[in-house]
């Protein structure tokens, strides 16, 4: 009876301890299983991809495993049945806690279905990711992303309808142009990119470019009709302007402390962080103030209206020109040279606050205060051709406003860097300060404009 008893309490005793191991290792083993036989699959996400195939087309895909981690990545081109493996990656083992490679992988790439000998025509992008998972046979879990593209390897068709013959550093012109299959075209001259647009409402496939050249330009490097299409095709196609170099014009401009004491306090009011002696605030508005402001004017003529509202030449103010266009003004102060610049319109002065008139027709896309051009009105008269007119004592009008030709719009003043009433005339073409004395002659408008636009037309 006694050892019974014994023996009873023996096997009560070791039960707590065999239930312990064995809650353990079920628990480790439900670890084990949540962790190395988890059944999360693989995340791909297509950051930038294109519906079309071309000669250099990018792809970026972002793909991850946040439990076991990244096994594998392959890409493939499937075309007709066929397979063509663009890109094959394999992750070593990690070996934390036992499991997967990499959590994440960014991939970029470039394509040129030429080279890939793809034909033109549809096929298919297949990307497939796998996990370290124990899952599927110990092959792990696998994602799939599909995505169609067009195979498109012809370059766009474009042809010269007239290009510009002679031009002059600070001068424009244009080129116009027959251009298929596009999405982006323009003309490319010295660096600056020059837009295309719509020569006519129909759908003809002609387009006009207004292009120009830097006053300071010394050859022509580079002009070229440039044509992509949505598969990343390009065409160039060249033509050949002569360059006519103008005569460099020369001034010289005197800074006294009465023109100081009147101006500084004005710049102050704008730009506080101005420090030193007067003149220390005057060359630092001259030049800082002047970059800063002529930045701004630039990008002011990045979205333009995109049909002509100007016609005919544009309107001189009435008055004698005190200062022309590309003059490279040297300043003075007490006989001592002390900067240079160069100024990028014309002054006209006549009566004190005389009215300010639109030179064409053209909508208001600014009209404020803008540092060492003072009080200021800026026209965007469509295709890339803007007017400007500054040192203004009033403004009439306000962003948004459409004016007709002779429209006034303020009147003349001393505001910026002006030391008497008069009128500041630029004219730009995309962002390009362009000599006025060409927008205000109705022969260069003939021959350069109107004429080669008629003739296109048929």
């Amino acid at each position: 009876m006694t050892r019974l008893k014994s023996s009873r309490r023996k096997n009560r005793s070791s039960f707590p301890f065999f239930l312990i191991i064995f809650l353990l290792l079920a628990g480790a083993g439900g670890y084990a299983f949540v962790t190395w036989f988890e059944g999360e699959k693989p995340n791909i996400t297509a950051n930038d991809i294109s519906p079309y195939l071309g000669k250099m087309t990018s792809l970026s895909f972002t793909i991850g495993d946040q439990k076991s981690g990244l096994r594998s990545i392959q890409m493939v081109l499937i075309q007709n049945g066929k397979e063509k493996v663009i890109l094959s990656k394999d992750f070593p083992r990690a070996g934390k806690n036992g499991t997967g490679g990499t959590t994440e992988e960014n991939i970029s790439l470039t394509l040129d279905a030429k080279k890939l000998k793809m034909k033109e025509g549809e096929a298919t992008l297949k990307v497939t990711a796998t996990d370290y998972s124990l899952r599927r046979l110990l092959k792990g879990n696998s994602s799939e992303f599909l995505h169609t593209v067009t195979v498109d390897t012809k370059p766009p068709k474009v042809s010269i309808i007239h290009s510009e013959r002679y031009i002059v550093p600070g001068g424009a012109g244009i080129v116009i142009y027959r251009a298929e299959d596009t999405i982006k075209h323009g003309v490319l001259l010295n660096g600056n990119y020059h837009p295309g647009f719509p020569l006519t409402d129909g759908s003809d496939s002609k387009y006009i470019s207004y292009i120009a050249l830097p006053y300071f330009a010394e050859s022509i490097d580079e002009s070229a009709i440039i044509a992509e299409d949505a598969s990343g095709n390009k065409t160039v196609k060249p033509f050949v302007p002569v360059l006519k170099s103008p005569k460099q014009k020369k001034d010289r401009i005197n800074v006294g402390d009465g023109f100081l004491g009147r101006k500084i306090p004005e710049f102050e009011e704008h730009y506080p962080e101005m420090t030193g002696e007067p003149l220390d605030k005057y060359i630092y508005a001259n030049r800082s103030v002047r970059k800063a402001n002529n930045q701004k004017i630039h990008d002011l003529c990045m979205t333009p209206g995109t049909k002509q509202l100007w016609s005919g030449k544009f309107l001189r103010m009435a008055g004698s020109g005190k200062a022309g266009f590309a003059d490279h003004r040297t300043y003075y102060y007490k006989g001592k040279a002390i900067d240079k610049q160069v100024h990028l319109g014309m002054d006209i002065a006549s009566t004190k606050h005389a009215a300010i008139k639109a030179a064409g027709t053209g909508d208001v896309i600014f009209a404020d205060y803008l540092g060492i051009y003072g009080n200021m009105v800026m026209l965007d008269h469509g295709q890339g051709v803007f007017s400007l007119y500054s040192h203004l004592s009033q403004i009439n009008v306000a962003v948004g406003d459409s004016l007709q030709k002779k429209d006034v719009l303020g009147n003349s003043g001393t505001s910026g860097m002006a030391g008497g009433d008069h009128l500041h005339f630029s004219m730009l073409v995309n962002g390009i300060f362009v000599t006025p004395k060409e927008w205000w002659d109705q022969h260069w408008i003939t021959v350069t404009i109107d004429g080669p636009l008629v003739d296109a037309k048929f």
